[in-house]
């Protein structure tokens, strides 16, 4: 069904000089293993086309997703003319994303 990513995954971003970190975590096992597949470093891509370079690392043991985004700030919060200059929004912007979650994860 479609909906907002973050009807089962939870977020939280901010910056680290000009890079943006992002994780994401699910409740469940099943619900990481979902995430662990669809949410790959062209996927986050493809939802927040602003990303430019990513890097990805798995946290199973906290049913996590970690993402840095590197440069996304430019030279950092000081000097960014993002809207979000502290990247504190980027998480609850990913979650609002509409994708495709299975019936039985909701």
């Amino acid at each position: 069904m479609k909906r907002p990513l973050g009807t089962i995954v939870g977020a939280r971003s901010g910056d680290k000089g000009g890079d943006a970190n992002l994780g994401v975590w699910t409740r469940t096992e099943e619900a990481y293993e979902w995430l662990n597949g669809f949410l790959t470093t062209a996927k986050l891509k493809e939802l927040l086309p602003e990303a430019g370079e990513v890097s990805r690392y798995e946290l199973p043991n906290l049913k996590a997703l970690n993402f840095v985004l590197h440069g996304l700030l430019g030279d950092g919060v000081a000097s960014s003319t993002r809207f979000d200059p502290q990247a504190k929004a980027l998480g609850e912007w990913l979650r609002s994303r509409e994708v495709e979650i299975p019936e039985a994860l909701l």
